[in-house]
């Protein structure tokens, strides 16, 4: 038996959530609206809402949960990878949390618990299975042979898919975030009414360098043509730019579960909660037999449900941190 509480504040949400013997009682997020008048994440901005937010997020979290602070078992928290400032104030405030309760400290690495999300809810995979992690910073495919057994047999060398996304509605002038509303749009476009450059990548490797380009030079020479194309072909666009990503994201993962013989096939991060991606892999995964494990959107972006999760398995192995355990923005796999 154990209660744990976790918190993630890796980059601009501050999460808290609380665990009871390995059920999710407990997943309160507080969002940065503030960086949406800047068009991105502005770190400093970040780490001093993050100091804002989270006593209250722990309060509610333990509210919620109807967990008294004395009840706690252990105390979570992400180490990295994330950016810098934001990872401080988390790690800081579990350090000094388990100080005060004499409680063991759990870190987790954040691309680790976007996989265990999977083990949240049922239906869960058996290992070993292949996941695709795919957000703003991260695009890898991973071989899941344990928890905590996992290698990288896939990522991108340069962009990631998300950061992709977030580029093109830069371009095409829409508000951060903007991933979402290229989903939102394409939904209502044709996804073959543009064809964009894709990359020839050996192996399991990804590259969006070179689509982002490719998308940014087709609309500039469109608006030199006509000012008004983004406008007037804003649903079509936006359909073609996820039908091109997540067309090169699939076709990796169908020849790495091939390679493998694996037909256990998971996505995480949070261009999971893409529909786009999502519908797609449903409909591979019907022709290829395989069993698909999408986690619940309310876990696809960073949560700390995820790293409660986390923290779980760990605890289970009596896999604690000492109070010297600094926060890493970047963290080997």
């Amino acid at each position: 038996m154990s209660v744990i509480l976790a918190i993630e504040s890796s980059c601009d949400e501050t999460s808290v959530a609380i665990c009871n013997n390995g059920k999710i009682t407990a997943n309160v997020i507080a969002n940065q609206t503030i960086h949406e008048n800047y068009g991105g994440v502005i770190p400093e901005l970040a780490s001093r809402v993050h100091q804002q937010n989270i006593v209250p997020v722990i309060q509610q979290a333990l509210v919620d949960a109807k967990v008294n602070k004395k009840e706690l078992d252990a105390i979570a928290f992400t180490r990295g990878p994330g950016l810098l400032g934001s990872l401080l104030v988390g790690v800081s405030f579990a350090k000094s949390f388990a100080l005060a309760l004499d409680l063991p400290l759990i870190s987790v690495n954040h691309m680790h618990a976007h996989i265990l999300a999977h083990f949240i809810d049922d239906p869960k995979p058996g290992f070993p299975f292949i996941c695709l992690t795919v957000s703003g910073g991260h695009t890898q495919i991973v071989l899941v042979e344990d928890y905590f057994d996992m290698t990288i047999i896939g990522e991108t060398l340069d962009d990631a898919a998300g950061e992709a996304f977030d580029k093109t509605a830069k371009i095409l002038n829409l508000p951060y975030p903007g991933g979402p509303l290229i989903d939102r749009h394409a939904k209502m476009g044709n996804p073959l009414a543009f064809k964009f450059g894709e990359p020839q990548i050996k192996d399991l490797n990804y590259s969006f360098s070179g689509l982002k380009t490719s998308i940014l030079y087709f609309i500039r020479d469109q608006e030199k043509v006509n000012p008004n194309f983004v406008t007037e072909q804003l649903n079509d666009i936006c359909a073609s730019v996820q039908h091109s990503i997540v067309t090169i994201l699939l076709a990796k993962l169908k020849k790495a579960a091939k390679q493998y013989g694996i037909s256990e096939v998971a996505i995480a991060g949070g261009v999971s909660a893409n529909s786009g991606l999502r519908n797609a892999l449903n409909a591979l995964a019907e022709e290829l037999k395989w069993n698909v494990y999408i986690p619940a959107f309310e876990y696809c972006t960073d949560n700390a449900a995820m790293i409660a999760i986390a923290g779980h398995y760990k605890y289970i192995n009596k896999d604690f941190e000492h109070q010297d355990v600094a926060p890493l923005s970047r963290m080997e796999f």
